[in-house]
């Protein structure tokens, strides 16, 4: 699916919660000093403007990150972010994932990134011009297939798609198990909403059944608009790094708050 762009999204609390936890886990990560990869499946354009058409049209950022931003502390690894490309881009820049990465990592870590929107994918090379990093205009499942394990083989993969493919939920047990498999000591996040729905209840059950030690985490928070389905987002981490469960509660008690 071609359709999906993440600019009418950018910011909003779906975002807060994945990007606060997954900055929270690559600095913990590149504090250790051997080299790692990071891999992402569905980059986007990775850098965004909350007050590009897009983002207005929405205002799903009023939310997100302009309600939640300032309850993260000055030294958060996701505060440090939004405030650096901030300082560079203008106060209505936002940071995607991709880009908290390139700013987080070192110089000899590995970013490979894969992004199938040929509009997105021009996009995302553009911002990822100051960072050492592979933008990959493929499919980001096949990517994660062929990548994995990588070099360097410690690292973390991020797995986020639209869900707009209704049979995404089916088929990620699946490849989660396949590439679980084939990278064991890989840090493995799964991005997911929840929807008035339901659907990725059973998604969930099959991965909880598969990897039992992975950590869960989900937030709430009201629909955007009259009508919207998303009420929640939530992240599924298997090989959590150290403490993430305390990082994690630290963010529930910012969105209950």
């Amino acid at each position: 699916m071609l359709s999906y762009q993440h600019a009418y999204h950018a910011g909003n609390a779906a975002d807060v919660q994945k990007h606060a936890l997954l900055a929270w886990m690559i600095a913990a990560m590149a504090d250790k000093p051997k080299a790692m990869t990071y891999i992402e499946t569905h980059a986007g354009r990775g850098l965004y403007a909350l007050d590009a058409p897009e983002a207005v049209k929405t205002g799903e950022a009023a939310g997100g990150v302009e309600r939640l931003a300032a309850r993260f502390a000055p030294d958060h690894p996701y505060r440090r972010c939004l405030d650096a490309v901030r300082a560079a881009h203008g106060p209505s820049a936002y940071p995607g994932s991709p880009v908290i990465a390139g700013l987080l990592l070192r110089v000899f870590d590995r970013i490979v990134l894969a992004e199938l929107h040929p509009r997105e994918h021009a996009a995302l090379s553009e911002a990822m011009a100051p960072f050492e990093a592979e933008e990959r205009h493929e499919d980001g499942f096949a990517m994660a297939r062929a990548v994995c394990p990588p070099t360097p083989r410690r690292g973390l993969l991020v797995i986020d798609p639209s869900y707009e493919v209704k049979e995404d939920y089916a088929r990620l047990p699946g490849l989660i198990a396949e590439l679980a498999r084939k990278w064991p000591v890989g840090v493995i996040v799964l991005w997911y909403p929840l929807l008035t729905g339901a659907a990725h209840g059973p998604m969930l059950a099959a991965l909880e059944r598969a990897h039992p030690g992975a950590l869960r985490h989900e937030v709430r928070f009201p629909p955007v608009r009259e009508g919207h389905r998303m009420v929640g987002s939530g992240l599924f981490v298997i090989n959590p790094p150290w403490r993430l469960d305390e990082e994690a509660a630290r963010i529930s008690a910012l969105f209950d708050a």
